[in-house]
């Protein structure tokens, strides 16, 4: 059987808490009936519970990679959820989302914070994932609801996911200046400041170092 070739600049790893380090030491507690709000450029924002948002489409289950902007990958992830794009077909007419909005921020209870272009977040492969590996995600994984944004870097991916908002502009979230607009792999959009190679000979060194401030 033929073995997917990972990303430029990418080598495989397991996957394990990890993100900017200065969310390492947060971490959220999830009520017992945990809810995401839907805000920004809408004129009715609205609040829903998981449950209810998880019963509003057919649940979806996929098996993708999620690439790191920090050069590791975790292959063959099977994550279970519901599409982005049904989320949005049904949610967008009750609260009214402006013709104008473009870009989607998503935030979660850690207050993590990170934005995708609409059309990107629509793709058939974005899930809202409540389920990693045929188990419900866990704390460390993302719980109760985690982005999942296969063709995008990982930081993109928000985890604790506890709101949506809707946006006419860019928002460049908790990652700001180190972010891309869109931060698709396949152009390994690592940032917006320099090209993709240059980043990851930044990063890779600084990763062990990450890594032990989340293993901690």
């Amino acid at each position: 059987m033929e073995v997917a070739v990972l990303p430029p600049g990418q080598v495989p790893a397991e996957l394990r808490r990890f993100g900017l380090p200065e969310f390492a030491r947060i971490r959220p507690l999830v009520g017992a009936r945990p809810t995401v709000t839907v805000t920004g450029a809408v004129r009715r924002p609205t609040q829903v519970a998981v449950a209810d948002l998880l019963d509003l489409a057919a649940r979806q289950e996929q098996c993708s990679d999620l690439h790191c902007v920090t050069t590791w990958s975790a292959r063959d992830l099977r994550w279970s959820g519901m599409r982005f794009r049904d989320v949005h077909e049904r949610v967008a007419g009750q609260v009214g989302v402006a013709g104008a909005a473009r870009w989607v921020t998503f935030a979660g209870l850690d207050g993590y914070r990170a934005c995708l272009r609409l059309d990107d977040a629509l793709a058939d492969d974005v899930l809202l994932a409540d389920s990693l590996d045929g188990r419900r995600l866990g704390a460390e994984h993302g719980a109760p609801l985690r982005l999942v944004a296969p063709g995008h870097y990982g930081y993109k991916s928000v985890k604790h996911l506890c709101a949506i908002e809707y946006r006419r502009t860019y928002d460049p979230g908790s990652a700001r200046w180190k972010a891309h607009p869109r931060g698709r792999v396949a152009h390994e959009e690592r940032s917006r400041y320099l090209p993709g190679w240059a980043w990851r000979r930044l990063w890779r060194p600084l990763l062990p170092a990450v890594r032990q401030r989340y293993d901690g």
